[in-house]
């Protein structure tokens, strides 16, 4: 059973947004969870692009996406989400989300962005 799954990705054009969700509905204690959001693109490594504090409060922010992109959570809802505005062709990847407690990860499979006209 995958501890987290994304969704919310797809095909939009540049300049647009998109809203992904990534729900772990299987995690106990989910606020104690750091969340971060990453992506992949083909042939290249994986990039960190956001976290959230497990209460939600602090953020951090890797520097190509800062002003475009929004990282939240919903902690009773045990999700957290990435809200991605102005997007750019390079913005195109496998975006996946990851959670972390006390050393241990867990990922979700990830989903699908093209930013394309």
């Amino acid at each position: 059973q995958v501890p987290l799954v994304e969704s919310g990705g797809g095909l939009v054009q540049p300049g647009g947004s998109l809203n992904l969700s990534c729900v772990g509905a299987t995690l106990d204690f989910y606020w104690q969870y750091d969340m971060r959001w990453f992506r992949q693109a083909p042939g290249e490594e994986r990039e960190f692009l956001a976290r959230i504090n497990g209460e939600g409060d602090i953020t951090n922010y890797e520097d190509s996406v800062k002003g475009r992109f929004t990282i939240s959570r919903d902690n009773s809802k045990k999700t957290a989400f990435l809200h991605m505005t102005n997007l750019r062709p390079d913005d195109t990847a496998v975006y996946m989300c990851r959670a972390t407690v006390g050393g241990y990860d867990l990922w979700g499979q990830g989903t699908q962005v093209t930013v394309s006209s």
